[in-house]
């Protein structure tokens, strides 16, 4: 059983960033592949950026990359979202998420099987 908590949200001008955090429960974090997902009012939740089980591999959707940065510190159990040059588009609440396994599906919804309670994050034009 893994227990996340992300932090870092809040509301900021076009143009600015923001760094989220995640903190994991347990022992086992370094297990666990890590990604980053968001869902605006009425849309449907969608993939952002994911890290896998020794930081050295990550991925982005096409919309954020660039822009936004993901990191992870296994002795701190963290998991970081960097975000820069933010858009009101990308306006939405950030969800971060753990997926255990070998076999690696980064940016499906439903192979995640931890997730947090999210932080908003809100982008003013």
């Amino acid at each position: 059983q893994v227990q996340l908590v992300e932090s870092g949200g809040g509301l900021v001008q076009a143009g600015g960033s923001l760094r989220l955090s995640c903190l994991a429960s347990g022992r086992t974090f370094s297990s666990y592949a890590m990604g980053w997902f968001r869902q605006a009012p009425g849309k449907e939740r969608e993939f952002v950026g994911a890290i896998s089980r020794s930081g050295g591999t990550t991925y982005y959707a096409e919309s954020v990359k660039g822009r936004f940065t993901i990191s992870r510190d296994n002795a701190k159990n963290t998991v970081y979202l960097q975000m820069n040059r933010l858009k009101p588009e990308d306006t939405a609440v950030y969800y971060c998420a753990a997926q255990p396994g070998t076999i690696w599906f980064w940016d499906n919804v439903s192979k995640y099987i931890y997730w947090g309670q999210g932080t908003q994050v809100t982008v003013s034009s």
